[in-house]
């Protein structure tokens, strides 16, 4: 079916993690090079902190929900078709300034 990551991220930037602009340009980002097609985008900004983004792709999906406040983030990439989802992972890991992450990937 397809490629499915799931990545934590520990130890990010707090400003990055509460800025809900910044991570729909981030994700959608990490979803064009990874080679997928962004179909839609949807946030929600929490209050007092937090972000939600979804990116529908054409290929299925990327998200990413944080908590500022403690520097962490999980981020989900679900791909099938021709895509390199490892890529857009990579892409999120360094945008994101994380000083740690953990990933685990799943063959569907």
């Amino acid at each position: 079916m397809g490629h499915h990551y799931l990545l934590n991220l520990y130890g990010c930037s707090h400003r990055i993690l509460n800025d809900e602009f910044y991570l729909r340009d981030l994700l959608e980002d990490a979803a064009i090079c990874s080679g997928a097609t962004v179909i839609q985008t949807i946030s929600k900004q929490f209050y007092p902190q937090g972000v939600t983004v979804l990116v529908l792709l054409a290929e299925s999906h990327i998200s990413i929900h944080t908590w500022p406040e403690k520097g962490e983030a999980a981020v989900d990439i679900f791909t099938c078709g021709d895509c390199f989802p490892k890529i857009g992972i990579d892409v999120i890991i360094q945008q994101v300034k994380s000083d740690r992450h953990s990933l685990k990937y799943v063959k569907r």
